[in-house]
């Protein structure tokens, strides 16, 4: 009987051999059941370890979302208030300005600039020494209020923060001004002592005795400013906008030994000058040429600007130089002029002021220092210095006479005005080549003296320095001057 034959397996064992069939292995070692096809593949199982990572990876978030929530919160909410804050400032200034309101009638300024700088225990004073003003303005009409009852209010002195500004246009509320006033360091006295209290006339009023008594090195700025305000920012329900001078340094009193004074006056001391110390090298070196004062300093400045310079030495720089003789020429001189004529038979004098500088020529009328020609200066000049030499010859007038009436200068030498006790001129010249010796015995004045009277065509401010060189007269004879 025949057998039917079995089919070969694909699969089968070597060389064709037959054997149980073998199951295809998803991989060499594998141990997961093997996949049938149709039916989905499963997911694969974490670990343990990466399980609890990630749960404790989110527990920290979460912590951490609850720890800095409130935070946010209230950064968020300070930060939306200001924004509103700023917006209604913004729209109620918006609105000032475009109808304006009571509100802003009024302004109260400083009239005068302090006069610095300012020590602690000294009294607060303006430029030139002059008392500090203050004034109630009409912000519409920027003139001030003379009349009403405002014009008589009262005002209170206060110190701000140097770095106080008052925000966009130069504006502030009431309370951003009160929030800028500094008060005095615990257990010190009040920083202002004296009148902080000033009561207006006819919408002005000047700051009594009033004095620092702490420097400003403590505060943010290390500077003060001084404020103006009434009471509550207001007069009678209108809003009076406070004032506020410029910023400045208050120093301890023991600065003030070495102050130096602007403007100079002078009888002062020439270490006053900027860049002159006291009892330092350019002070020494002045003093031993006999240069005390500033009067010296500014007559010799002007005889013999390249011999004040010498004394003075390289030490000195360029510019120090320049910023001596700058500040020395704000000296506030007197109001009148001497005149000398170089010989008894010259019909024309040489004008000059009390510290040599020519201020013009006089022959049948007075021609400004500034119209001459340059040999017609370096003459004046030379006959300036022989003026020092014989002052018993040298008149003197104030400044109105001579621009009115200057031919009634050409009969100066008669008999009548020679008879005065004045026959040396008051500083008297040294022969040592350099300074000048202070007497206490004043100038002759022969015409009156009006102090408010003024050069009008040649004012009396300091011309610039004029470096000439001596010069031989038309007698043939060499000037002297300082030794020379």
């Amino acid at each position: 009987m025949s057998q039917k034959r079995q089919p070969e397996e694909s699969s089968g064992g070597v060389g064709g051999g037959m054997g149980p069939p073998v199951p295809a292995e998803s991989g060499a070692g594998s141990s997961s059941p093997p996949h049938r096809r149709g039916e989905p593949k499963r997911q694969r199982v974490p670990a343990l370890r990466e399980v609890i990572t990630e749960v404790m990876r989110k527990s920290s978030i979460e912590k951490l979302f609850t720890a800095i929530e409130p935070l946010i919160r209230r950064v968020v909410k300070e930060e939306i208030e200001s924004a509103f804050a700023n917006h209604a400032t913004m729209m109620a200034r918006t609105v000032m300005d475009v109808v304006p309101s009571s509100s802003k009638n009024f302004q109260l300024q400083f009239m005068t600039k302090l006069s610095l700088p300012i020590f602690t225990g000294s009294k607060i004073e303006g430029e030139s020494s002059l008392s500090i003003t203050i004034a109630l303005v009409d912000t519409v009409t920027r003139e001030v209020v003379a009349s009403g009852d405002e014009s008589l209010m009262k005002v209170e002195i206060v110190v701000l923060e140097g770095d106080f500004e008052g925000g966009e246009g130069d504006d502030w509320t009431a309370q951003e001004f009160n929030n800028n006033i500094i008060r005095a360091r615990e257990g010190k006295r009040p920083l202002l002592s004296g009148d902080i209290f000033v009561g207006l006339i006819k919408g002005i009023g000047a700051v009594g005795e009033l004095s620092f008594t702490d420097n400003s090195s403590w505060t943010r700025s290390r500077k003060f400013r001084l404020g103006a305000k009434t009471e509550d920012g207001s007069y009678n329900g209108v809003r009076v906008r406070e004032a506020k001078s410029e910023s400045f340094v208050v120093k301890d009193h023991r600065g003030e030994l070495y102050k130096k004074h602007h403007p100079p006056i002078l009888d002062d001391e020439v270490w006053r000058l900027e860049k002159i110390g006291k009892e330092g090298a350019f002070h020494k070196r002045l003093n031993r040429e006999k240069i005390v004062t500033v009067k010296e300093f500014l007559t010799l400045l002007h005889l013999d600007a390249p011999r004040l310079r010498k004394i003075l030495g390289s030490g000195m720089s360029t510019k120090m130089w320049e910023v001596t003789v700058e500040h020395s020429k704000t000296c506030i001189l007197p109001d009148k002029v001497h005149l000398y004529y170089p010989d008894s038979l010259s019909k024309t004098a040489v004008v000059f002021n009390v510290v040599g500088e020519v201020r013009g020529l006089i022959s049948e009328k007075f021609v400004c220092a500034d119209d001459l020609r340059e040999k017609e200066k370096a003459e004046a000049y030379a006959a300036v210095k022989q003026a020092y030499e014989n002052w018993k010859n040298v008149f003197t007038c104030d400044n109105e006479t001579l621009l009115a009436n200057p031919s009634q200068l050409l009969d100066v030498r008669t008999t009548s005005l020679h008879e005065n006790d004045y026959d040396q001129f008051p500083t008297q010249v040294s022969t040592d080549g350099f300074g000048l010796s202070q007497s206490s015995i004043p100038s002759p004045d022969i015409f009156s003296i009006d102090p408010s009277s003024a050069l009008d065509p040649c004012p009396l401010e300091t011309a610039e320095n004029n470096e000439n060189q001596y010069h031989i007269t038309d007698s043939g004879q060499v000037l002297k001057f300082f030794g020379l």
